[in-house]
């Protein structure tokens, strides 16, 4: 019997240490902080997770946290190490995100509001209450609102560096000191509607990160969570204690009874049962395991106790092995950056230099401090990138509200942008090509006694195929048949006895190329065969994919023959008996060849590649690791779904081109003229929010995308 291999994981003699770092905003941070760490002594590498937001150094025993936490801190920014759990992030920074913004939105519209009446013409003493009433909202809201940009500008700037949060910073708080001039001395204008604003959209873009990130991190925690949190332990003297999973040691007996999952590798020493190994291998049939076979941890044993010796535990497990892929291929997808990161990277320097130098040119000219002031604070406002930065948030909205009435859930608005780059598709077999629910196709050639002699002997069983056998049977109507001594036998299935006549339910002497089991009644035997269905429109949407350029191909944990069916009667090539690393590696060489994969799986062992490609969907009825580390799940049982994602993702993007010309646009119109000293802050306050308006406007035209 081959029991299935463990990933080979090689281990470093080196001490790994893992630090949050909630301040990496960009691929600058990125390459500031490994290249910062790259010639330290003792650093022998580091890793930064832009997903989770993490740093992993690996380095020599004789550098400690503290040295390496200074160290990042140094370079400007804030690191704290993490916990035991090397997979885990400090938790409630997100919420701390949410709470800025809604605290930033609610003073925005009522800065609005007041901002409207003075728009209107409100002037004397009525202008002046209204900005003293802005000022009231404003101040608190920036202070409280604006404090992780504060705090990261802060941070960089005491080690003598930059970041993006610095010109943010200084953007905010010069409108907002000039603000408060004004309104001290009575002048026309008061600006703090355009801080609060940007203040706003910033922090949205800010939270949608820390979502990610959250769910990022959920995924994996949602995978070790398939390991038991412990196991009897037999001892020398032969007595039974419970040992938590973070105890259990090599070498150690663990006795498993039949419905537990494993907390640790093992070997079999006694007994002999069918173990649920869809974790490793997506194989929808139970296998078969005896003395000296391995069986891994977060597997569960269905029929029988069975004495295992442990192997490996804790981060040395198969389970925690995948967990790590996920965590390295995250990884790998993270360095992608999007589109309006890539172009804030560039613009927002861009933006506060000009008006730096529009203030320096204004002086010259003799204008005086308070006039180049209000030039250039009307530069930075008139070129706030509002527009620019909901060029891609507003259309990835839209969109992902017209796929989910088509009951398309996407998690991550950037998926959009990476499902239209997809130009390959791979699929799982089991639940996501076929539906993952194994039924019987020949129960009518079964008489009324066999009905319910069968009937009687799977309910009484927790074998996924003497579950679909009942399934099938109470929806005939069917009432069970009386049985005495019911048990179920390893290799045998179950067997009772009726009416003084022995009757069994099991796995036949000869299995065809379907799943199928034998129930015998005395010596009259009958075949039930089971077949696992294709997903309805499933040809329909391959060849649609196809006809969109993506060629698709299946790569599956489960055996050959199961395999070959589906593959054949979709006309699609096949790779059969795949471990999650086998999957990892099949992406990783169609990305070496140019190809941006888009991976469609359910089950836990597709975690790990739903992760390392550049973009993956997962159907509602996968696994909590399937779904959570998706980028899209699809609810119906059409995979029909699948191809209208990529189609509107596609359409997206050209909305998103579109976006981004109207925002560079208006700013190529607007800029000059707020430069030359004709646009006032207020009228560059209204132009903004025109082009904001504009952008979301055209962004709305993605409601009818996914019809």
């Amino acid at each position: 019997m081959n029991a299935i291999a463990p990933i080979s994981s090689d281990r470093s003699k080196t001490v790994v240490s893992r630090f949050a770092v909630p301040a990496i905003r960009c691929a600058g941070c990125i390459a500031k902080i490994e290249n910062g760490l790259k010639d330290t002594p003792g650093i022998l590498s580091s890793r930064v997770n832009f997903s989770t937001k993490q740093v992993a150094i690996s380095h020599l025993p004789e550098l400690d946290d503290d040295q390496l936490r200074r160290k990042i801190e140094a370079l400007g920014f804030e690191a704290q190490v993490l916990a035991d759990n090397p997979l885990s992030e400090e938790k409630g920074s997100t919420d701390k995100l949410i709470r800025a913004l809604a605290v930033a939105g609610f003073g925005m519209m009522n800065i609005m509001l007041l901002s409207v009446s003075v728009w209107s013409g409100a002037t004397g003493v009525t202008r002046d209450l209204f900005h003293w009433i802005s000022a009231l909202i404003a101040i608190p809201v920036i202070a409280y609102s604006g404090r992780p940009f504060f705090a990261s500008a802060a941070m960089a700037l005491r080690y003598g560096r930059t970041n993006m949060d610095v010109p943010i910073s200084i953007g905010i708080l010069l409108a907002t000191g000039l603000s408060i001039y004004e309104t001290a001395t009575g002048g026309t204008h008061a600006y703090f509607d355009g801080a609060v604003m940007l203040l706003f959209f910033l922090l949205a873009g800010r939270v949608l990160d820390g979502m990610m990130r959250d769910r990022a991190r959920e995924g994996i925690s949602a995978l070790l969570k398939q390991t038991a949190p412990g196991a009897m332990v037999l001892d020398d003297d032969g007595k039974t204690r419970w040992v938590a999973a973070k105890d259990l040691l090599p070498g150690m007996q663990m006795m498993v009874a039949a419905g537990e999952s494993l907390a640790a590798d093992g070997v079999i020493l006694s007994g002999s049962s069918s173990f649920d190994c869809s974790l490793m291998t997506g194989e929808s049939e139970p296998q078969p395991l005896e003395k000296g076979d391995l069986a891994l941890a977060g597997t569960l044993n269905l029929s029988s106790p069975v004495t295992i010796e442990i192997t490996a535990t804790g981060e040395d497990t198969s389970v925690s092995d995948i967990a790590r892929l996920m965590d390295e291929a995250g990884q790998r997808r993270s360095f992608y950056v999007r589109i309006a990161d890539r172009a804030a990277r560039f613009y927002a320097p861009a933006v506060h230099s000009l008006a730096l130098l529009a203030f320096i040119f204004w002086m010259f000219a003799g204008a005086g401090w308070h006039q180049s002031l209000l030039i250039s604070v009307a530069v930075l406002i008139i070129t706030c990138p509002c527009a620019l930065g909901l060029a891609v948030p507003a259309a990835q909205v839209v969109a992902s509200g017209a796929l989910l009435r088509k009951g398309v859930m996407v998690k991550d608005g950037s998926a959009l942008e990476r499902l239209a780059e997809a130009d390959y598709v791979l699929f799982d077999k089991t639940g996501t090509l076929t539906l993952g629910r194994p039924s019987p196709v020949n129960l009518d050639d079964l008489g009324l006694t066999q009905k319910q002699v069968a009937l009687a002997l799977s309910q009484a069983s927790r074998h996924p195929i003497s579950k679909a056998i009942r399934a099938g049977l109470l929806a005939l109507g069917i009432e069970p048949a009386v049985l005495d001594d019911i048990q179920e036998l390893p290799g045998k299935g179950m067997t009772a006895n009726w009416g003084g006549v022995e009757v069994t339910l099991g796995k036949p002497e000869k299995s065809g190329d379907h799943l199928s089991s034998q129930l015998s009644i005395g010596t009259d035997s009958v075949i039930l065969q089971l077949q696992d269905e294709i997903r309805p429109e499933t040809p329909e949407a391959i060849a649609e994919l196809q006809a969109l350029g993506l060629p698709a191909a299946i790569i599956s944990g489960d055996n050959r023959q199961s395999v070959s069916l589906v593959s054949r009667a979709l006309g699609l090539s096949a790779q059969a008996g795949a471990s999650p690393q086998d999957k990892v590696e099949a992406i990783a060489r169609l990305t070496d060849d140019g190809h941006k994969v888009l991976m469609v799986g359910d089950g836990l062992n597709d975690g790990p590649a739903l992760a390392a490609a550049h973009v993956s969907i997962a159907p509602g009825t996968a696994s909590d690791v399937g779904q959570q580390a998706a980028d899209a799940v699809f609810t119906s049982e059409s995979l029909m779904p699948v191809a209208l994602s990529v189609r509107v993702a596609r359409r997206t993007m050209q909305i998103v081109h579109q976006n981004f010309a109207l925002a560079i646009g208006y700013n190529i119109f607007a800029v000059p003229l707020a430069l030359t000293g004709m646009v006032t802050p207020l009228i560059a306050a209204i132009a903004m929010s025109l082009s904001s308006l504009i952008v979301v406007g055209n962004a709305l035209r993605l409601n009818g995308s996914a019809k």
